[in-house]
């Protein structure tokens, strides 16, 4: 039988960046806290070795155990989805921080047009313009509603970024926090190559610092020193903005929040209305816990806050036939394989020295910042030059054609290392009626519950986008002096086998119709007053740019949302 536990305030399911945020901000209201994490503890003492890239980046230290619970995978629904058993299309935290803590920091706020997406492309083109069973629709909130909120993640994880940036993109109230990355050569002839064609470059916005920052909770980190060990690796400098160096600090420090590791969730308790706590199982111990709550929040990630609201049978979960029920919908991706390599002869780059955020990009086709009268497609993709480090085991930039293993192999991966800049755009992926999230029913995990089935496909909308974002890399690429450059303009079925993309979104979606999303604009539950679910889980569609800006920003209007409803009750919206 479950050992009922004291009453708290509130009780966050998910200690990474969603759940340290509202943590820290509920601590300081003076609110109790209990802060549920299925993983270990971590800090920056755990990383000194961290430039380990077969531990980390081919062997997966910080990421889930996929032996005990992953997901299974089809591509439509007549096929039987399968387990995917060893990591490939994207990687899943677990522990202490959770994906915040092997980010690589690029820092994007998602433009105006997401956030009403449907009603400015109707009003633009016409609903004739969206394509039969793609479902976009606006977010219940705009970017001038959620703008104050970036400013609060800016000031609190020390963004480093140029004080003006593009007209293209939302317009900021405040400059970023430190100054910009350093700017590479790589990045010197990716921004003279677009600026030639008439195009907006700019320095990648960044949370790994250019400079020392002390933000306004008094924490103070470092700077970057460039190790070109972000992505899959914690930051033992603290120079990269993670919870565990930033929010979750701030929490403890007020004496306020009690952080349990090893503890997985597996149940919301509650009566149809609204909820009375979780249930966790203590994985060490496998000893069962009844955790009571005013207030529950879901903080995990995209698959972890969608799983569970269905295996507590909270909520209605999706119907692909009906196109009834919210639980599951919209799941969507990143859209990505437009690139192009540009090769050098007459020249080196010292690779290895980068950053997560290093680099230089542009949105003069991202969103519906060009006309898309005579395309195929909506939205767009940020096109961008990057410089992440140069590890020996995962780049092998090579050419086309060149032989996958041997002596050619081999000397064409030597002599390429350092002269090789790429060019990629990473695209917005929208949401159709059949890619989905629910509960597989034939596989289950180490505690005997159903793993979580996603079914998606890449559809022509995304074929076509790759296909036009992959010749505006191209002209760019070609005017940045190469000896010769080699376009890749093709994707076709998904697959879960290579690496993509860990911008996984939807599920959870936010919007103003009950009947269609699952929270309002302040994160809210719908059918749960009392439930506040937030995190990428929360977009209805994906942009063209990496989630965590926004995350961040729908995790302070959660905090916010979340006092507010301690104070008064009711529904917020």
């Amino acid at each position: 039988m479950a050992n009922k536990l004291p009453k708290v305030n509130v009780v966050i399911v998910g200690m990474g960046w969603v759940g340290g945020i509202i943590a820290a901000e509920l601590t300081k209201a003076g609110h109790n806290v209990v802060g549920l994490e299925r993983g270990k503890s971590r800090g920056t003492q755990d990383y000194y070795h961290v430039h380990d890239e077969l531990r980390y980046a081919t062997r997966y230290e910080l990421m889930q155990d996929l032996s005990k619970e992953t997901i299974t995978f089809r591509n439509t629904e007549k096929m039987r989805a399968l387990p995917m058993r060893s990591y490939g299309s994207f990687l899943l935290g677990d522990g202490l921080g959770g994906a915040g803590v092997h980010w690589n920091g690029q820092y994007y706020r998602f433009l105006p047009y997401d956030f009403e997406i449907y009603t400015k492309t109707v009003e633009r083109y016409g609903k004739k313009k969206i394509p039969e069973g793609m479902t976009i629709r606006d977010w219940g909130i705009t970017y001038d509603e959620l703008e104050p909120y970036f400013v609060k993640y800016e000031e609190m994880s020390g963004i480093s970024g140029e004080k003006e940036l593009p007209d293209n993109i939302g317009k900021m109230s405040k400059p970023f926090s430190t100054g910009p990355m350093k700017q590479t050569p790589g990045m010197k002839l990716f921004t003279e190559s677009a600026k030639k064609l008439g195009y907006h470059p700019y320095i990648i916005p960044s949370a790994n610092l250019s400079d020392t920052y002390k933000n306004p909770d008094g924490i103070e980190r470092a700077a970057c020193q460039y190790c070109g060990f972000c992505e899959r690796f914690g930051c033992e400098y603290g120079a990269k903005a993670d919870p565990v160096v930033t929010v979750l600090p701030v929490a403890l420090k007020t004496g306020k929040l009690e952080l349990r590791t090893f503890a997985n969730v597996t149940e919301i308790i509650h009566d149809g209305k609204k909820a009375t706590g979780v249930k966790y199982v203590s994985m060490p111990t496998g000893e069962e816990h009844i955790q009571p709550a005013d207030v529950v929040i879901l903080a995990g990630y995209v698959f972890t806050n969608v799983r569970l609201l269905l295996l507590s049978k909270l909520g209605k979960p999706y119907d692909p036939k009906t196109d009834t029920g919210s639980i599951g919908r919209n799941y969507a991706y990143q859209v990505n394989g437009a690139s192009t390599s540009a090769f050098y002869e007459d020249r080196e780059f010292n690779m290895a020295m980068g950053a997560g955020a290093l680099g230089s990009s542009l949105d003069d086709f991202n969103g519906d910042n060009f006309d898309h009268t005579d395309l195929k497609f909506l939205h767009g993709a940020n096109i961008r030059f990057t410089q992440t480090g140069l590890r020996p085991i995962q780049y092998q930039p090579v050419p086309l054609n060149t032989p996958k293993w041997g002596k050619e192999f081999k000397q064409a991966s030597i002599h390429n290392a350092n002269r090789v800049l790429g060019v990629s755009g990473q695209g917005a992926s929208m949401p159709y009626r059949h890619h989905y999230l629910d509960l597989d029913p034939e596989y289950k995990d180490a505690l005997g519950l159903p793993l979580i089935r996603m079914t998606f496909d890449f559809e022509e909308q995304d074929i076509e986008l790759v296909k036009f974002i992959a010749a505006k890399t191209k002209e760019i690429a070609d005017g940045m002096g190469a000896t010769k450059t080699e376009i890749h303009d093709t994707i076709r079925q998904y697959n879960i086998v290579p690496y993509q993309s860990t911008h996984n979104t939807g599920g959870t979606i936010m919007g103003s119709d009950p009947k269609t999303s699952v929270v309002n604009n302040y994160l809210q539950m719908w059918d749960a007053e009392n439930v506040f679910i937030c995190g990428a889980s929360n977009f209805p569609h994906n942009s063209g740019y990496n989630p965590t800006a926004t995350v961040g920003a729908l995790a302070y209007r959660t905090a916010e949302g979340v006092e507010k409803y301690l104070q008064k009750g009711g529904p917020l919206v």
